[in-house]
């Protein structure tokens, strides 16, 4: 792919594309056309996804409504209660939390923090995004994850600019009440499947995600990976390969890897058959550093790290897991890693209105691809895929903790 196409594909993808709405739909279609206009056969697979539709959502502070956005998913009521601000959750803090409505100094919460907060009796939660020192007011729009509320009751959330908390805290807002009427029902995500076949029966798997937050029109996180995986295609098609090459473009990432999860779920008869995963997610851009990691073997990132010295592109790999999709492959114990280029929030953000094309250098997402492809094409090249298929012991711990199955130590 030149400058010229891929340049398009980002103009192509310039608009929120949330999890489960007609426009990530959209985005859906056209990554499939891309790929078969690249010549491998493609798919959409859909998934369940929980949706919800906001009618009213009010936070009254000392009985002034003040600025907010109520969470999907969070259910509807109305609720009142003391003001208490929580900025850690030690077991001193949360103890605090009873009958009161909590203010955090988080935009979102885990399980293990939330199955905290459920027990010590807490009646609701305001949460907080932005920066106080930038002009713009945006309120991010998030979910209450059914992941994170596991067997605990729903609760009312809210998420509140932060300059709004800051104002609560520092007026000693005594009492807040929260109010929000939603329609919540199940909707339909979807993830993207193209192939080009090797000959020995078994994949590489190569991941991305395409969708959005609400606040984004996600060109560096992630529609960079999704340029990647085309790229990749567009380079080996036509190639002998051993192992045939499987593209997954997933949906609902941003929502806690739902994409990556239905595919792991749907096809796990077919797990066996996959010698490799290979996640993209934020590559290309302007500033940065290129890293992988390896949820695998050690000497899979020893590899990495010597393959980007003979070809002099310098490369950060290590074992660990990576917060995207290659997580779900490496839990049912396919070898996988994610690559990125990581540059700072002050110049490449995410999850905000400034996730433009901008950001991107596309000479840069060149250069990244083609190492991306010359990995690939040496793995699916290989009489065996030299990547052992034991997950270490120390991975399996990262996603236990990961995965909300035991706390951090």
């Amino acid at each position: 792919m030149n400058n010229r196409a891929l340049k398009q594909l980002f103009i192509d993808t310039d608009f929120v594309h949330r999890s489960g709405t007609k426009e990530e739909l959209q985005v859906a279609e056209l990554l499939k056309a891309r790929c078969e206009a690249l010549g491998a056969s493609a798919r959409i697979e859909a998934f369940p996804v929980p949706m919800a539709e906001i009618e009213e959502a009010h936070v009254y502070a000392d009985g002034k409504e003040i600025p907010a956005k109520g969470l999907f998913c969070c259910g509807s009521g109305e609720i009142e209660g003391e003001l208490y601000y929580m900025p850690a959750q030690d077991k001193v803090s949360v103890a605090g939390a009873k009958d009161k409505i909590v203010l955090m100094d988080t935009g979102g919460i885990g399980f293990f923090g939330y199955q905290d907060l459920m027990e010590a009796g807490a009646k609701g939660i305001l949460f907080q995004y932005g920066d106080l020192h930038n002009g713009n007011r945006d309120i991010d729009e998030r979910d209450l994850r059914a992941a994170v509320v596991g067997e605990q009751p729903k609760v009312l959330c809210a998420m509140l600019h932060v300059s709004t908390a800051v104002a609560l805290v520092r007026n000693k807002t005594k009492r807040v009440r929260i109010a929000i009427k939603q329609r919540e029902y199940e909707g339909e995500s979807h993830n993207v499947v193209a192939e080009l076949p090797g000959k020995n029966g078994e994949w590489i798997t190569l991941s991305a995600h395409y969708d959005t937050t609400a606040l984004s029109h996600g060109a560096y996180d992630n529609m960079t990976g999704c340029a990647g995986l085309l790229g990749v295609l567009d380079a080996l098609k036509g190639k002998p390969l051993n192992y045939g090459l499987r593209f997954v473009f997933c949906g609902s990432e941003e929502r806690g890897l739902l994409g990556s999860k239905a595919y792991v779920r749907d096809h796990e008869d077919e797990l066996k058959k996959i010698a490799l995963n290979i996640n993209l997610d934020m590559i290309g851009t302007i500033m940065g550093k290129f890293i992988a990691r390896v949820s695998a073997e050690e000497a899979l990132a020893n590899y990495i790290t010597y393959m980007g010295a003979e070809l002099g592109f310098p490369v950060s790999a290590k074992t660990g897991v990576y917060s995207s999709d290659s997580t779900p492959f490496a839990d049912k114990g396919v070898p996988a890693l994610s690559m990125a280029r990581i540059a700072g929030g002050s110049v490449a953000p995410i999850h905000c209105r400034f996730d433009r094309m901008d950001v991107l250098s596309m000479d840069q997402l060149q250069s990244d691809i083609a190492f991306i492809a010359e990995f690939t094409r040496r793995m699916a090249m290989s009489a065996v895929c030299p990547v052992g298929r034991e997950i270490p012991d120390s991975v399996k711990k990262e996603l236990d903790e990961y995965l909300f199955r035991k706390r951090r130590d």
